[in-house]
């Protein structure tokens, strides 16, 4: 592993002492690195469910980048119910962040942040908050993230001599598409799953963008007292 690589190691304990352990490695660009080689699931090939807006073809990639690197996490909990009790860590060398939850909570966490560094073109927009991954988020800790997130590359649009949104009106678009590659993954897992925590877990995910879009109509009037 490279230097400037970041690693999460995120530990799932149950009551029963059944454990599960998965490593997400990022390399410098905040962009999954996935030891696997294959052969992947078949609900994993991009024309299998492909998002109807995705970007991507099939003579450039035959596997969607984000259901290649969730495969083996879907894999591992698809007989699992969504509200089985767990204790869940995320160690990375900065700090050690542990939570008493359930198991839907703890594999949106993981999610999150595979499916942001996977190289889809629509959710490369998360991609820099990935970095600074921050498990078990609240919504204003994630729409705080997001929205200055946000704005940071509109500072770097600038240093690029392009134009600028420092209004969020196009961050609402995004977060539109966002959406609707979440249904996406959704339909693919079907095919995989047979409890619904996966599922369950993006359901989550997409009700959080949901909420930053429509944080985004309000003005941010959620945040503003912290300004004031």
């Amino acid at each position: 592993m490279d230097q400037n690589d970041k690693t999460y190691i995120y530990n799932f304990i149950f009551p029963d002492g059944l454990r599960k352990i998965f490593r997400i490695t990022l390399d410098h660009t905040a962009h999954y690195c996935n030891s696997g080689s294959g052969p992947w699931p078949e609900w994993t090939r991009l024309l299998h469910q492909q998002c109807p807006h995705c970007r991507l073809r099939g003579e450039d990639s035959s596997h969607c980048p984000i259901a290649v690197n969730i495969a083996d996490l879907v894999a591992s909990f698809q007989d699992i119910a969504s509200y089985k009790d767990c204790t869940v860590s995320c160690v990375s060398a900065d700090r050690i962040v542990s939570k008493k939850t359930i198991v839907q909570d703890g594999l949106s966490s993981i999610m999150g942040i595979i499916m942001a560094t996977s190289g889809c073109p629509t959710l490369d927009i998360l991609r820099p908050m990935a970095w600074f991954h921050l498990p078990f988020a609240s919504v204003d800790e994630s729409l705080f993230r997001s929205a200055s997130t946000y704005l940071l590359r509109q500072y770097f649009e600038v240093q690029l001599g392009k134009q600028p949104d420092f209004s969020l009106e196009r961050i609402k678009e995004h977060y539109l598409r966002i959406e609707r590659v979440n249904h996406g993954m959704l339909e693919r897992i079907r095919y995989a799953t047979v409890l619904d925590a996966d599922r369950n877990a993006i359901v989550i995910l997409n009700s959080l963008a949901q909420i930053l879009g429509m944080e985004v109509d309000e003005n941010l009037e959620t945040l503003r007292p912290l300004f004031c």
